[in-house]
C-alpha cells in the first residue's frame, strides 16, 4: 500500500477520515513510509482532538474519591491520612482540603497536583 496525501484536519469530516485511515495503518511497522504516515496523522488527530475536545481538569475531591476507588481506599483510609474530622467534612463537601492536606495527599497517594489546586 502507497501512502496517501496527508492533509490538515479542519472538521468533523476530515478528522473522521484521518481517525480511519489511522485504523487502517495500525500494524504498520515503523521507520517504513506507512508507519510514518500513522505518525503523522497521530500527531495530527492528537492537535485536533485538543483543540476541538479539551478535557477538563477534575476538582480536588472528584480526583481524591478516583484514587480511593483505583486503590480499594475508604474513608478510613483517608481519615488515617488527613484526620478523621476533616476528612468526613471533605468528603461531604463541607470543606476544601488545605495547601497542607494537598501537598500530603499528593505524595502520599500520588493525586496529581494540578487537581488538588484547581479551584
Amino acid at each position: 500500500m502507497t501512502m496517501t496525501t496527508i492533509k490538515p484536519i479542519h472538521d468533523p469530516v476530515s478528522y473522521e477520515a484521518a481517525l480511519a485511515r489511522a485504523e487502517g495503518l495500525m500494524d504498520a511497522e515503523f521507520n517504513r513510509p506507512e508507519g510514518d504516515e500513522l505518525e503523522i496523522l497521530s500527531t495530527l488527530i492528537h492537535a485536533y482532538e485538543e483543540a476541538h475536545f479539551p478535557v477538563d481538569i477534575p476538582d480536588a475531591l472528584t480526583a481524591i474519591l478516583f484514587v480511593m476507588e483505583q486503590r480499594g481506599y475508604d474513608q478510613k483510609d483517608f481519615a488515617a491520612l488527613i484526620g478523621k474530622s476533616r476528612a468526613s467534612e471533605v468528603l461531604n463537601r463541607k470543606r476544601t482540603i488545605s495547601m497542607k492536606q494537598a501537598r500530603l495527599l499528593h505524595k502520599e497517594w500520588g493525586v496529581p497536583a494540578e487537581t488538588l489546586l484547581a479551584g
